[in-house]
């Protein structure tokens, strides 16, 4: 009886450790998709992409790239902050990251152009 418990005990912590590890490589991703979302998107604020299309909608086609929702988008002059949201297949649990991305602060200040 006791190894019939050993090996339960066994298979618990191995499936927490797998749906841990799971988390952790998800939220790793999503944050990804968030920064490349948020580069995309200031790159369309400084006028850098000639499609036309708008900062959000330049963030909303990179999320859908990167398998992510696009659930906020901000823009202030030249600098874009995006917010994506995924979710851990094996649990189901949604993860959120944000990022921000424009010109350095002092390249903003020079320009007058960046909050």
């Amino acid at each position: 009886m006791a190894c019939v418990s050993v090996v339960v005990v066994t298979a618990v912590l191995a499936v927490a450790a797998l749906a841990g590890t799971q988390a952790l490589a998800e939220r790793s991703r999503v944050a990804g998709a968030a920064d490349a979302s948020a580069l995309a998107a200031a790159d369309a604020a400084a006028g850098l992409v000639a499609d036309g299309a708008g900062p959000c909608a330049r963030a909303a086609s990179s999320a859908a790239a990167n398998a992510v929702e696009l659930t906020s988008c901000a823009v202030e002059g030249l600098v874009v902050t995006v917010v994506v949201t995924g979710s851990a297949a094996l649990l189901g649990v949604v993860v959120r990251a944000a990022a921000t991305a424009g010109p350095p602060p002092s390249a903003r200040d020079q320009t007058g152009l960046g909050p």
